[in-house]
């Protein structure tokens, strides 16, 4: 009898886990084509590479703010569908409807206008599916469950590399209307198969709702941000300073790609942003791997294994400027990306006091990861008008480096703190 009920344990957990994957991977379809074509579509009215890295960092500077606030905010709602799907059920076709418009607009006002708005709306929606992995998903689990959702997003660098390559340079206006569909599509299926109010999280929420009492049910997010800034223990400022460098170093990898092709080798738009495809099929191969690494070895050797790779990856790419040679140094770096990704985020939420604060948490990651998303690709462009683009790879190394400093002090600290291991 315990055997099947373990068995229908792991069942439940597989498909909260999958419909989880699917709003992830529909919403970051979108995100990573935006990546891609966007910065084609600023540079039809502007030339400043800095420019452009500031713009396209706008929906993360955005995030810094909305992702924190709608993750607190969901965290303190309580209906019958829960505290996450109520908002996904609005915001998603709405971001959706907003990402078509971006292709249509005829002025640089009107573009940045409709990028502000989907970046708005789309950053109500972003944290949300996430924070349904700590929800259901216990913390000895949450690793693999990550790892599965952070596949499931990796694929969504390959369908927005195939728009890219098969679609964009005869349709680039009709390109943007496959990740929209796929926006649509997956919130009618969330809305008829998944109900957060039956995870674990919420109905803990419940319950310590009823002992601390009505007046205290609600977690301010100022109240979630002292106790962080009073905490004696500094681990869990050191893992969102770390989170802060490697998002930049990555954005900017990002964010960048598709003019670095264009003007340093030569490829056309549609080429250049299919440079990251097999890319994401080595984030892929590299996601769960890095799961299981991180329950045998640690988060924080896996974390700055992975960074390290990523750094030392596109270090390297500078000394091979070849289509080719750059297809292959993204690969390594994604491959060792996929040890940060997979881990950081399941290290922060195993560090939250309550399950009240789940969502606030997630927010938190956000507010840390997308600052370092507006101001990486703002400060590579920078310094690529300064020194040209040959040397933007090495650039994106450097900032990386950074980070890897930084989770070397924070293993001093773990080694500091046996008592209460990040690694948990």
């Amino acid at each position: 009898m315990a055997d099947v009920q373990v068995r229908e344990t792991a069942t439940s957990y597989r498909k909260i886990t999958f419909f989880i994957a699917l709003a992830l991977f529909a919403q970051e379809s979108t995100w990573n084509f935006y990546d891609n074509q966007v910065p084609v579509l600023l540079r039809q009215h502007v030339t400043s590479a800095a420019l452009v890295g500031a713009l396209m960092g706008m929906d993360n500077l955005l995030g810094i703010f909305v992702q924190p606030w709608i993750g607190n905010r969901s965290d303190n709602t309580r209906t019958r569908w829960g505290r996450r799907m109520p908002y996904l059920a609005v915001g998603m076709p709405l971001a959706a409807l907003l990402f078509l418009l971006l292709p249509w607009t005829t002025s640089l006002a009107a573009l940045v206008a409709v990028m502000f708005l989907y970046a708005l709306v789309a950053n109500t929606v972003r944290p949300l599916a996430e924070s349904m992995v700590p929800d259901f998903i216990p913390p000895r689990r949450r690793s693999r469950a990550n790892a599965v959702v952070k596949i499931a997003t990796s694929l969504t660098i390959i369908v927005a590399s195939l728009i890219s390559l098969l679609v964009v340079d005869q349709h680039p206006r009709g390109a943007f209307l496959i990740p929209s569909a796929i926006l649509l599509v997956v919130t009618a299926v969330l809305i008829v198969r998944l109900r957060d109010n039956q995870s674990a999280a919420y109905q803990a929420a419940l319950e310590e709702d009823a002992t601390v009492g009505h007046s205290e049910s609600r977690v301010p997010f100022r109240r979630v941000v002292a106790d962080l800034v009073t905490d004696h223990d500094r681990r869990r400022i050191l893992l969102l300073l770390m989170v802060l460098l490697f998002g930049g170093a990555w954005f900017a990898s990002r964010s960048l790609i598709t003019p670095y092709g264009m003007e340093v080798l030569g490829l056309t738009r549609g080429e250049a942003g299919g440079l990251t495809l097999p890319s994401g099929v080595a984030y892929l191969l590299a996601a769960y791997p890095a799961a299981l690494c991180a329950e045998r070895f640690g988060r924080l050797r896996t974390i700055a294994a992975g960074m390290a790779i990523f750094a030392v990856a596109l270090a390297a790419g500078t000394m091979v400027q070849t289509a080719t040679g750059t297809v292959v140094v993204f690969c390594i770096a994604a491959a060792g990306a996929a040890g940060f990704s997979i881990n950081a985020a399941v290290a922060l939420w195993n560090l939250a006091p309550s399950s009240r604060v789940l969502g606030a948490y997630t927010g938190l990651y956000a507010v840390t990861w997308y600052l370092g998303g507006f101001g990486g690709p703002a400060l590579i462009g920078a310094v690529v008008d300064l020194t040209g683009w040959t040397g933007m790879l090495l650039d994106i190394a450097i900032l990386a480096g950074l980070a890897v400093l930084v989770v070397a002090r924070l293993g001093y600290l773990q080694r500091r703190h046996r008592s209460a291991p990040i690694t948990s």
